[in-house]
Protein backbone atom coordinates (compact mmCIF):
# COMPACT_ATOMS: atom_id res chain seq x y z
CA UNK A 1 0.00 0.00 0.00
CA UNK A 2 1.32 3.47 -1.33
CA UNK A 3 1.83 5.82 1.55
CA UNK A 4 0.38 8.73 2.15
CA UNK A 5 3.07 11.32 1.77
CA UNK A 6 5.02 9.42 -0.99
CA UNK A 7 6.15 10.82 -3.89
CA UNK A 8 2.87 8.51 -5.49
CA UNK A 9 0.67 9.71 -2.60
CA UNK A 10 -2.46 11.70 -2.51
CA UNK A 11 -0.75 14.39 -0.83
CA UNK A 12 1.93 14.60 -2.66
CA UNK A 13 0.48 14.83 -6.14
CA UNK A 14 -2.19 17.31 -4.42
CA UNK A 15 0.81 20.01 -3.71
CA UNK A 16 2.36 19.32 -7.30
CA UNK A 17 -1.00 20.28 -9.03
CA UNK A 18 -1.64 23.25 -6.45
CA UNK A 19 2.38 24.18 -7.15
CA UNK A 20 1.12 23.73 -10.99
CA UNK A 21 -1.97 26.10 -10.26
CA UNK A 22 -0.38 29.10 -8.86
CA UNK A 23 2.66 28.61 -11.44
CA UNK A 24 -0.11 28.88 -14.34
CA UNK A 25 -2.04 31.79 -13.03
CA UNK A 26 1.22 33.88 -12.24
CA UNK A 27 1.94 32.83 -15.76
CA UNK A 28 -1.40 34.03 -17.44
CA UNK A 29 -1.09 37.32 -15.22
CA UNK A 30 2.10 37.90 -15.71
CA UNK A 31 1.33 37.27 -20.14
CA UNK A 32 -1.83 39.16 -19.62
CA UNK A 33 -0.64 42.43 -18.14
CA UNK A 34 -0.64 43.99 -21.59
CA UNK A 35 -4.25 43.43 -21.74
CA UNK A 36 -4.17 43.31 -25.29
CA UNK A 37 -2.78 39.95 -25.23
CA UNK A 38 -4.94 38.16 -22.29
CA UNK A 39 -6.69 36.40 -25.23
CA UNK A 40 -3.64 35.04 -26.12
CA UNK A 41 -2.55 34.33 -22.57
CA UNK A 42 -5.77 32.86 -21.40
CA UNK A 43 -5.67 30.25 -24.68
CA UNK A 44 -1.91 29.73 -23.53
CA UNK A 45 -3.28 28.73 -20.04
CA UNK A 46 -6.45 26.73 -21.75
CA UNK A 47 -3.93 24.49 -23.36
CA UNK A 48 -2.55 22.91 -20.43
CA UNK A 49 -6.08 22.91 -18.22
CA UNK A 50 -6.71 21.11 -20.99
CA UNK A 51 -3.33 18.76 -20.48
CA UNK A 52 -4.09 18.97 -16.88
CA UNK A 53 -7.25 17.60 -17.09
CA UNK A 54 -6.45 14.46 -19.50
CA UNK A 55 -3.29 13.72 -16.98
CA UNK A 56 -1.03 14.79 -19.88
CA UNK A 57 0.74 17.92 -18.52
CA UNK A 58 4.46 18.30 -18.48
CA UNK A 59 6.29 21.68 -16.88
CA UNK A 60 3.65 23.94 -16.73
CA UNK A 61 6.24 26.57 -17.81
CA UNK A 62 7.36 25.35 -20.99
CA UNK A 63 3.98 24.31 -22.06
CA UNK A 64 2.31 27.61 -21.37
CA UNK A 65 5.23 29.70 -22.80
CA UNK A 66 4.81 27.26 -26.08
CA UNK A 67 1.37 27.77 -26.50
CA UNK A 68 1.21 31.87 -25.79
CA UNK A 69 4.14 31.88 -29.07
CA UNK A 70 1.91 29.20 -31.07
CA UNK A 71 -1.42 31.25 -30.97
CA UNK A 72 -0.84 34.57 -30.06
CA UNK A 73 -2.46 35.20 -33.73
CA UNK A 74 -5.73 33.83 -32.93
CA UNK A 75 -5.56 34.53 -29.65
CA UNK A 76 -5.25 38.36 -28.98
CA UNK A 77 -8.45 38.80 -31.50
CA UNK A 78 -10.46 36.57 -29.51
CA UNK A 79 -9.53 38.29 -26.04
CA UNK A 80 -9.85 41.79 -27.92
CA UNK A 81 -13.72 40.58 -28.97
CA UNK A 82 -14.46 38.80 -25.38
CA UNK A 83 -13.82 42.08 -23.78
CA UNK A 84 -15.36 44.49 -26.13
CA UNK A 85 -18.72 41.93 -25.69
CA UNK A 86 -18.03 42.38 -21.67
CA UNK A 87 -17.49 46.32 -22.13
CA UNK A 88 -20.92 46.40 -23.84
CA UNK A 89 -22.70 44.19 -20.98
CA UNK A 90 -21.63 46.33 -18.46
CA UNK A 91 -22.51 49.95 -20.62
CA UNK A 92 -26.29 48.10 -20.81
CA UNK A 93 -26.14 47.44 -16.73
CA UNK A 94 -24.57 51.03 -16.36
CA UNK A 95 -27.14 52.21 -18.15
CA UNK A 96 -29.87 51.18 -16.47
CA UNK A 97 -28.94 51.88 -12.95
CA UNK A 98 -27.69 55.33 -14.55
CA UNK A 99 -31.24 56.10 -16.67
CA UNK A 100 -34.27 57.78 -14.22
CA UNK A 101 -36.82 54.61 -13.18
CA UNK A 102 -34.34 52.23 -14.30
CA UNK A 103 -36.17 51.31 -17.01
CA UNK A 104 -36.76 47.07 -17.27
CA UNK A 105 -35.79 47.41 -20.89
CA UNK A 106 -32.26 48.03 -20.03
CA UNK A 107 -32.23 45.61 -17.60
CA UNK A 108 -33.94 42.71 -20.36
CA UNK A 109 -31.29 43.95 -22.75
CA UNK A 110 -28.16 43.44 -19.82
CA UNK A 111 -29.43 40.06 -19.27
CA UNK A 112 -30.40 38.83 -23.23
CA UNK A 113 -26.10 40.23 -23.57
CA UNK A 114 -24.79 38.18 -20.41
CA UNK A 115 -26.71 34.97 -22.32
CA UNK A 116 -25.53 35.93 -25.70
CA UNK A 117 -21.82 36.34 -24.18
CA UNK A 118 -21.73 33.33 -22.19
CA UNK A 119 -23.56 31.05 -25.15
CA UNK A 120 -19.90 32.64 -27.64
CA UNK A 121 -17.17 32.37 -25.48
CA UNK A 122 -17.41 30.10 -22.61
CA UNK A 123 -15.74 27.36 -24.53
CA UNK A 124 -14.31 29.69 -27.02
CA UNK A 125 -11.06 30.01 -25.72
CA UNK A 126 -10.21 26.36 -24.95
CA UNK A 127 -11.90 25.36 -28.44
CA UNK A 128 -8.90 27.47 -29.55
CA UNK A 129 -6.91 25.85 -27.62
CA UNK A 130 -7.08 22.52 -28.65
CA UNK A 131 -8.49 22.85 -32.45
CA UNK A 132 -7.36 24.94 -35.44
CA UNK A 133 -10.34 26.97 -36.39
CA UNK A 134 -11.01 30.85 -37.65
CA UNK A 135 -12.25 33.07 -35.17
CA UNK A 136 -15.79 33.21 -36.62
CA UNK A 137 -15.99 29.00 -36.63
CA UNK A 138 -14.71 29.19 -32.67
CA UNK A 139 -16.93 31.41 -31.68
CA UNK A 140 -19.71 29.58 -33.94
CA UNK A 141 -18.51 26.18 -32.67
CA UNK A 142 -18.69 27.53 -28.88
CA UNK A 143 -22.49 28.47 -29.39
CA UNK A 144 -23.09 24.93 -31.50
CA UNK A 145 -21.59 22.97 -28.05
CA UNK A 146 -23.27 24.68 -25.37
CA UNK A 147 -26.60 24.78 -26.80
CA UNK A 148 -25.98 20.94 -27.32
CA UNK A 149 -24.60 20.38 -23.83
CA UNK A 150 -27.31 23.57 -22.76
CA UNK A 151 -28.35 21.74 -19.31
CA UNK A 152 -24.31 20.80 -18.33
CA UNK A 153 -23.68 24.29 -19.56
CA UNK A 154 -26.00 25.79 -16.95
CA UNK A 155 -24.51 23.31 -14.42
CA UNK A 156 -21.09 24.79 -15.19
CA UNK A 157 -22.07 28.43 -14.88
CA UNK A 158 -23.54 27.62 -11.81
CA UNK A 159 -19.90 25.89 -10.64
CA UNK A 160 -18.25 28.75 -11.84
CA UNK A 161 -20.40 31.45 -9.51
CA UNK A 162 -20.09 29.31 -6.60
CA UNK A 163 -16.49 29.39 -6.94
CA UNK A 164 -15.74 32.84 -7.44
CA UNK A 165 -18.39 33.73 -4.69
CA UNK A 166 -15.82 31.19 -2.46
CA UNK A 167 -13.09 33.08 -4.15
CA UNK A 168 -14.00 36.56 -2.90
CA UNK A 169 -15.84 35.45 0.33
CA UNK A 170 -13.45 37.51 2.66
CA UNK A 171 -9.87 38.97 2.44
CA UNK A 172 -8.08 35.29 3.21
CA UNK A 173 -10.65 34.06 0.26
CA UNK A 174 -9.09 36.45 -1.75
CA UNK A 175 -5.34 35.64 -1.26
CA UNK A 176 -6.46 32.03 -2.79
CA UNK A 177 -8.19 33.93 -5.88
CA UNK A 178 -4.68 36.09 -6.54
CA UNK A 179 -2.70 32.70 -6.18
CA UNK A 180 -4.95 30.46 -8.36
CA UNK A 181 -8.58 31.49 -8.94
CA UNK A 182 -8.41 32.44 -12.69
CA UNK A 183 -6.34 29.10 -12.94
CA UNK A 184 -8.79 27.29 -10.93
CA UNK A 185 -11.85 28.79 -13.00
CA UNK A 186 -10.46 27.61 -16.49
CA UNK A 187 -9.53 24.30 -15.40
CA UNK A 188 -13.13 23.77 -14.13
CA UNK A 189 -14.25 24.88 -17.77
CA UNK A 190 -11.86 22.55 -19.19
CA UNK A 191 -13.33 19.59 -17.00
CA UNK A 192 -16.51 20.21 -18.88
CA UNK A 193 -15.31 20.94 -22.43
CA UNK A 194 -12.71 17.94 -22.26
CA UNK A 195 -16.06 15.66 -22.05
CA UNK A 196 -17.88 17.64 -24.66
CA UNK A 197 -14.63 17.24 -27.02
CA UNK A 198 -14.38 13.77 -26.33
CA UNK A 199 -17.89 12.84 -27.26
CA UNK A 200 -17.64 15.29 -30.46
CA UNK A 201 -14.16 13.83 -31.82
CA UNK A 202 -16.07 10.15 -31.62
CA UNK A 203 -18.13 11.00 -34.42
CA UNK A 204 -17.96 10.30 -38.06
CA UNK A 205 -15.79 13.11 -39.69
CA UNK A 206 -15.13 15.03 -36.76
CA UNK A 207 -11.93 17.30 -36.30
CA UNK A 208 -8.73 16.52 -34.46
CA UNK A 209 -6.74 18.38 -31.66
CA UNK A 210 -3.89 20.28 -32.85
CA UNK A 211 -1.20 18.20 -31.36
CA UNK A 212 -2.06 15.14 -33.73
CA UNK A 213 -2.72 17.46 -36.91
CA UNK A 214 1.10 18.45 -36.21
CA UNK A 215 2.66 15.03 -35.90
Amino acid sequence: MKSFFSVDGKFYRFISTLWDMIKLNFLWMLFSLPIVTIGAATVAAYSVTLKMVDDTEGYVGRQFIKAFKENWKQGIPLGLLALVATYAVYLDFQLFNAVEGNPILFLIMGMIAVFVFTMAFIYAFPLSARYENTLIGTIKNSVNIATRYFMRTIALVIVLAVEIVIFWFNSTTLLFWLLIGPACLMLTVSGFAMYFFRQIEKEPGAVIEKEEEQE
